[in-house]
């Protein structure tokens, strides 16, 4: 006799381990199984969470994917799930289905210079590839991490760039649309860095993470640069209800954004982000 197959809609429960403050209105959550075990992901995957008596929302994994013991979430509390998620406490249990889509593909880009562009909050999704590519370095040839942030105050995961920055072997260039305070450094929206180069765009695969318009002008940075279209992903995480392709809800074009994505090769949906309003 088989065993019955796992329900796709029932959530797992986990228990919150620790809660950070990344930025005023950003937190990260560090989940464990209440039940015990392992959990395993790809990155650029998701999962669904779900808040009892509020509801659920598909939220990237921003953890390591290495590290098989924790289950790590990054996000901003901008809507009634997620301000749910802001206000529990370690010790709290929260509800898991997933890990859903598909992920950044990280070792077709073996033998390639690796180029990752976030924008925002865009960083947490592409962190896990990061540490992906961190793990494996010898297989790439050049790593390079353009971020930008609105100020130098919303800059995400901000000791850990500058712990990648001290790195020899990869490359990271943080800038703000506005500088505040004593900041230094670059000013500019984040294609200005990917226009300076620093990788060859010919043996380049970029992925690419942030809000759309800043993945729309990012993508024509890196084609002007040389990048072939083929060669550059994003995350398109967009109205995304079940996770698992049931309901419609995310379906954009010919594509179930929860099951085709959320990470798609650039060349397969340009046309579609030309669609104003899509």
């Amino acid at each position: 006799m088989t065993a019955p197959i796992p329900d796709p809609m029932l959530p797992r429960p986990f228990r919150i381990e620790k809660v950070r403050r990344d930025l005023s209105d950003t937190f990260t959550m560090e989940l464990v199984p209440a039940e015990g075990g392992e959990f395993t992901f790809a990155a650029g995957q998701f999962n669904m969470l779900y808040v009892f008596g509020v509801g659920e929302v598909p939220i990237s994994i921003s953890g390591d994917p290495g590290d098989r013991s924790v289950l790590v979430h990054t996000t901003r509390a901008v809507g009634a799930v997620t301000k749910a998620l802001d206000a529990l406490k370690a010790g709290e249990v929260v509800g898991v289905r997933g890990p859903y889509g598909t992920p950044w593909p990280v070792e077709a880009a073996f033998g390639h210079d690796l180029v990752f562009v976030a924008g925002g909050v865009g960083l947490a999704p592409l962190r896990p590839a990061i540490y992906q590519a961190m793990a494996n370095r010898e297989r790439f040839g050049r790593v390079v991490v353009f971020y930008g942030a609105r100020t130098p105050e919303d800059i995400l995961f901000k000791r850990e760039l500058e712990r990648w920055r001290g790195r020899f072997d990869m490359s990271v260039h943080v800038t703000v649309d506005r500088a505040t305070g004593k900041w230094s450094g670059n000013v500019g929206v984040v294609t200005n860095l990917v226009a300076k180069g620093g990788f060859d765009p010919s043996a380049t695969m970029a992925f690419v993470c942030g809000p759309e318009v800043m993945m729309r002008y990012s993508a024509a940075a890196l084609e002007k640069r040389g990048v072939a279209r083929p060669s550059i992903y994003m995350s398109m995480e967009r109205n995304m209800k079940c996770g698992c392709g049931l309901c419609g809800h995310c379906q954009w074009g010919p594509h179930f954004v929860c099951k085709d994505g959320p990470v798609f090769r650039y060349d397969r949906i340009a046309d579609l982000l030309s669609i104003r309003e899509l």
